[in-house]
């Protein structure tokens, strides 16, 4: 197979469009994530330029959208200071494409199918509530320091509710009308257009509403700059896109680190490039699930190649000074809603990106940060709306309690902590739920059958060990192993410790179909039996 698919030119308008919109999307996600990161802008637009131009012709997925992501930048700023500047920053990054590289090559990709359904959209549904609450500040105007509280479930905060009162009492202190007018127009318009689109398709099924929020949000601004200033909303005031000053492509690819080879040679480098490599790519293999969800064609990404392609990626991100990329489901979501088909719509964001860089920052300045807001906070509420927790309420405890998890554990703690508070509070859910099915007793007078009918773990310890101390001396045990695909370790060793001891009570034991033989790994791996290591993506 190739590693550019045939494209259907009949496909293009579609990916237009929706390139456009990713581009508004991740122009100020990579200014604020390097800023967040304590990087310099120009490292974020980098990685958002390397990665929408080099991963997306690369990636193993139609519709994903890569770039600096917010779950990295606590690494970030780890990294620069535990390397001291950075320069070791930029190649622990590069350094970092090449562990991706051969966990791509190892087909590590398929761990992440291994997270059940219910978390992928529990972490889903807490980014987007996220996503739509850190636009807060952004949407209203705020014109002093927005703390989280501010943002994140307000209510139950009585001095956050006193805060949000006095600054809507006085507007010119806290909050810009304008800024709430924007969002507010381009939030409806959002709305208006998707169920327009809907029902009568044609022009509003063809141009995405993000795209139409956005032109109308400049629209609106330039107006209030003529009929009412004192609302308009200004650069001076951080409410307007704001492009570094770029005099030349030399500027914009001259940002590498000067010492490279220098730094290659520190094994403490190494070991920061590993722990981006890790974190990066557990992240990238979620963000490509929860994508394949959310895309309208239901395709299957190739995780393996996705690795490989993100290697790739920060290779070049690294060498040229931008700081690490992963899959971001914030822009994959806007590519997916605004109707992307093809890869073809996460290169145009990358090109548009690096045209408007050098050729229109004064043009791209004019847009509102509040219409942006706006459509970051429809993409939220599209990925945790009430429809969604109707379903996983729906479908049971089991499913509902880890989404749940997921969920608070995503909002209030972080991404990688939440997936996997959610998935072992699932696992322990599913444990729980099923452990007093693992085995049957069967009483005929003294004769005891003993039937295990499933997998049977650690769980079922505590029951197991009461029944056979409540069996009467003398009884007649047969223990039949057949049913159990699994048996506990832990468990083999209390039916080893009851026969031994069985004599001394006169109760005769009597084992059938028992595995004589334990699970070894690394045979399983070495032949291939595990799941993940038999396919044949890449």
């Amino acid at each position: 197979m190739s590693a550019v698919p045939k494209y259907n030119l009949c496909l293009l308008k579609q990916d237009l469009a929706a390139g456009f919109v990713v581009f508004l999307v991740a122009l100020p996600l990579c200014l604020g994530i390097a800023l967040a990161s304590e990087a310099p802008p120009l490292a974020g637009l980098i990685t958002g330029v390397v990665a929408g131009i080099v991963v997306s012709i690369l990636s193993g997925s139609e519709v994903s959208v890569s770039g600096p992501a917010a779950g990295l930048a606590v690494t970030v700023i780890t990294t620069q200071h535990s390397l001291g500047g950075l320069e070791g920053l930029f190649v622990a990054t590069a350094i970092s494409g090449i562990f991706q590289i051969a966990l791509g090559w190892i087909r590590a990709g398929h761990l992440a199918t291994f997270f059940p359904s219910s978390v992928i959209k529990g972490m889903l549904a807490g980014i987007g509530i996220i996503i739509a609450f850190k636009q807060i500040p952004l949407a209203i105007g705020w014109r002093g320091e927005f703390n989280l509280e501010d943002g994140v479930f307000c209510f139950i905060s009585p001095f956050c509710i006193h805060g949000l009162y006095s600054s809507l009492l006085e507007p010119h202190i806290g909050t810009s009308l304008g800024a709430i007018f924007i969002s507010g127009i381009s939030i409806a318009i959002l709305i208006g257009w998707d169920r327009l689109a809907g029902r009568h398709g044609g022009i509003f099924k063809t141009i995405p509403g993000a795209l139409v929020a956005v032109l109308l949000g400049v629209a609106f601004n330039q107006l209030l700059k003529v009929l009412a200033s004192t609302y308009a909303l200004t650069a001076e005031q951080g409410q307007l896109v704001t492009i570094p000053k770029i005099t030349g492509i030399s500027d914009f690819l001259s940002n590498g680190p000067a010492n490279l080879w220098t730094w290659i040679i520190m094994p403490k480098v190494w070991l920061c490039g590993l722990v981006i490599a890790l974190i990066g790519s557990v992240e990238t293999l979620l963000c490509l699930e929860a994508t394949d969800k959310l895309d309208p064609l239901r395709r299957v990404s190739r995780p393996n190649r996705e690795l490989v392609s993100q290697g790739i990626g920060n290779i070049i991100a690294g060498i040229l000074g931008g700081i690490p990329m992963t899959s971001v489901i914030v822009r994959s979501s806007a590519n997916i809603y605004a109707g992307a088909r093809t890869r073809i719509s996460a290169l145009v964001h990358g090109i548009l990106l690096l045209v408007s860089v050098l050729a229109i920052p004064s043009l791209l300045n004019t847009i509102p940060l509040a219409a942006l807001a706006a459509v970051l906070i429809v993409v939220g509420y599209k990925l945790a709306n009430v429809k969604l927790f109707r379903q996983m309420w729906a479908a049971g405890y089991d499913q509902f309690l880890p989404f749940l998890i997921t969920i608070l554990g995503v909002v209030f703690v972080d991404l990688l902590s939440g997936v996997l508070i959610g998935t072992v509070f699932g696992l322990a859910v599913v444990l729980i739920m099923n452990h007093h099915a693992a085995f049957t007793v069967v009483r005929d007078g003294s004769f005891f059958f003993f039937r295990f009918a499933k997998d049977v773990t650690f769980l079922q310890k505590i029951a197991l060990k009461r029944c056979l101390a409540q069996l009467p001396d003398g009884a007649q045990v047969t223990i039949e192993g057949r049913g159990a695909m699994f048996i506990d370790h832990d468990v083999l060793e209390l039916i080893n410790d009851f026969q031994d001891a069985a004599p001394s009570r006169g109760i005769n034991v009597e084992l059938r179909n028992f595995p004589n033989t334990k699970f070894d790994l690394i045979t399983a791996i070495t032949h291939r039996t595990i799941p993940w290591m038999d396919t044949k993506d890449s």
